[in-house]
């Protein structure tokens, strides 16, 4: 969280995996409920309803204004961040971002998705809320990851962003990003979780628990049978040899440029790829993102005052 003039900025990355703050991370499943839950711990009061959040993972959907999720998570996640500091009531700027290729189409309606209410009043985990909700800055994924390093970015460069949903490529020559080489692809790592997932089942006739699969595809092993961590190593092998081959199909060649991997993906590519670590980097800070979006944000409003 950044501040100027007494207003807290604040960076929410929107993922289908995990919704992330400079200083949080939560998983974006949602559960809503008309009376209080059973069970405490991760609970959000809004408008008369209940949320349990950081259940599960969000569903992939290609505009994230769809349905109030995403809102009921930016409310969660400015709680989180703002109670880290002691804080209940703030006048906030939000600082988020959108797919690369979907931010030009999309940024207006998400904008007002998010600030659909400028005041707002919630309870999060037993502690009540006042949010001034005072603006929002929009940009596009991965390139804020990596934009307070561009003094390290000389020749040619391609970026990485590897989500749960998508993965958002971007050429970066001499630290300027080129726009009109940019892609994104539904290519997220929630299809590997998938494949493994299918392949567990079909090899041994047993739904294995996605918490599990997550474990091997993150850390690389699990405390699970040996035949069982060898069936989702060879599908996270496969998925990793595949963002290769999609980069390929982008004129990725190693020898010439220099690859920066950022987003939930890296630690696939780090886990399971074959890849010449002198040229590749993987930012292994899940909430890069959202601190680059506190970062440019602050930048463009001190620029205007």
């Amino acid at each position: 969280m950044r501040e100027w003039n007494n207003i807290k900025i604040i960076g929410v990355d929107h993922g289908y995996g995990n919704i992330k703050t400079a200083n949080t991370v939560t998983p974006t499943g949602v559960t809503a409920y008309e009376t209080e839950p059973i069970f405490s711990g991760n609970i959000l009061e809004y408008g008369g309803m209940y949320y349990r959040i950081g259940e599960g993972h969000k569903e992939f959907i290609a505009d994230k204004a769809m349905d109030e999720d995403y809102y009921i998570l930016t409310l969660m996640a400015v709680a989180r961040e703002l109670n880290l500091a002691g804080i209940r009531e703030a006048e906030v700027h939000l600082a988020a971002g959108l797919p690369l290729t979907w931010v030009r189409r999309q940024r207006e309606e998400f904008r007002s998705y998010l600030l659909q209410n400028q005041e707002v009043r919630f309870r999060f985990n037993g502690k009540d809320y006042h949010i001034r909700f005072v603006g929002c800055s929009l940009f596009p994924q991965g390139y804020p990851a990596i934009a307070i390093r561009l003094g390290d970015f000389r020749g040619t460069n391609l970026l990485a962003d590897i989500g749960n949903g998508t993965m958002n490529i971007l050429y970066i020559n001499n630290k300027k990003a080129v726009e009109s080489r940019s892609w994104t692809e539904k290519f997220g790592v929630n299809q590997c979780m998938i494949a493994a997932r299918n392949a567990v089942l079909d090899s041994f006739g047993v739904k294995m628990d996605d918490a599990a699969i997550e474990q091997v595809l993150r850390y690389g092993t699990a405390d699970i049978g040996k035949p069982y961590l060898d069936c989702i190593t060879s599908v996270a092998r496969r998925y990793v040899a595949d963002i290769f081959s999609t980069l390929r199909r982008y004129e990725y060649n190693p020898d010439l440029m220099r690859l920066y991997i950022v987003g939930g993906g890296g630690c696939l590519v780090r886990n399971f790829g074959q890849y010449d670590e002198s040229r590749v980097t993987i930012l292994e800070d899940i909430c890069a993102t959202a601190k680059g979006y506190e970062y440019l944000a602050y930048a463009r409003i001190r620029r205007k005052e």
